[in-house]
């Protein structure tokens, strides 16, 4: 089935499936049902078979799930079974924070760069990687195959600037900047507004402090 088919719902749950299977295997599990696996991760279990079977279903009848073969399998689905090369364009607070999150590197993402315009910043390390001045970023992005740009620059320098790493040749970009990108529709943008999921867990406290109230 072409993959434009499948519900980004169902891709959206594809990490998390892949993380518990990943867990699973470190413990010895070999395999396991889609009730043993639903229990686990509070989803139903007919709903854990609807996802699986967009890509081929996976289990076998009386037998479930095997789990390091399933685990491998979401794993090529997600991409996971290549290397993707990515930069970080500013090495501020948030730049340098995820700089240092050593389990990219577990899951296939190399963290080969990071740029920022502020001079007192350039030269500095993160996690043994060179600060880089803005400059530098076009050349290095194809001189290093790099696919992936994460953005956390503010949200006034972050039109211009995503415009010049698709002009660089970036295939994706994990935005931290709260803008909306205006760039080729090949182009793929992941946004991540931060805010939006304090103010989801601000109203899920709150509808469920009104619940308590009622009672």
């Amino acid at each position: 089935m072409d993959e434009k088919e499948i519900s980004q719902a169902v891709i959206g749950r594809l990490p998390r499936y892949f993380r518990y299977l990943g867990e699973l295997k470190d413990e010895g599990v070999e395999r396991i049902s889609s009730q043993e696996l639903s229990v686990l991760m509070k989803v139903t279990a007919s709903q854990i078979r609807q996802d699986l079977n967009n890509f081929g279903g996976f289990g076998q009848q009386g037998y479930g799930y095997n789990v390091e073969h399933l685990y491998n399998e979401i794993g090529r689905i997600l991409g996971l079974d290549r290397q993707h090369n990515f930069i970080i364009v500013g090495a501020g607070n948030l730049g340098r924070a995820l700089g240092n999150y050593i389990n990219f590197e577990k899951r296939g993402f190399i963290f080969s760069g990071i740029f920022d315009q502020n001079p007192s910043i350039v030269g500095m390390e993160v996690r043994g990687v060179r600060v880089m001045a803005m400059e530098e970023i076009e050349r290095f992005i194809r001189e290093n195959n790099i696919g992936i740009a994460v953005l956390t620059v503010p949200k006034s320098a972050a039109p211009v600037v995503a415009e010049r790493l698709v002009q660089a040749g970036i295939r994706a970009i994990w935005n931290f900047a709260h803008v909306d990108l205006n760039v080729p529709a090949q182009i793929q943008v992941e946004n991540v507004h931060l805010s939006d999921s304090l103010m989801k867990l601000s109203y899920n406290i709150n509808r469920y402090m009104k619940e308590q109230e009622m009672l």
